[in-house]
C-alpha cells in the first residue's frame, strides 16, 4: 500500500524497483478531505503507474483510513461512503 494522494509522494518511477512478485495498491483517494476525486484522473494516474509496474498487479484504494489521527479527519460519513464507492467504480472500470 503506497500513498499517492498528493504531490508530496512524488512520481510513480519508484515502482520500477519493486520486486515483480508483489502486488501494489495505490492509495490515490485522499481521506484527509471530503473532496471527491474524478474517476478520469484516477484512471489516468493508474495508467501512468502501469508504465512502471504491470497493470494486473496494481490496485486502487484510499490512501489511509478515515481516522488517521486521534481526532480524525474532517470528512463526513457521506463523503466517506462516496469515496469508497469511487474505489469500487474505478477498479471496475480499470480491471473489468
Amino acid at each position: 500500500m503506497l500513498e499517492y494522494d498528493d504531490d508530496r509522494a512524488g512520481t510513480f518511477a519508484a515502482l520500477k524497483d519493486i520486486p515483480e512478485d508483489k502486488f501494489i495498491v495505490l492509495g490515490l483517494i485522499t481521506t484527509k478531505t471530503g473532496r471527491l476525486e474524478r474517476m478520469d484522473d484516477l484512471r489516468r494516474r493508474v495508467m501512468t503507474a502501469s508504465k512502471y509496474f504491470p497493470l494486473a498487479q496494481l490496485g486502487v484504494s484510499t490512501q489511509c483510513g478515515f481516522a488517521s489521527s486521534v481526532i480524525g479527519n474532517p470528512i463526513s460519513p457521506e463523503a466517506q461512503t462516496q469515496k469508497l464507492a469511487l474505489v469500487v467504480r474505478t477498479a471496475g472500470e480499470i480491471w473489468r
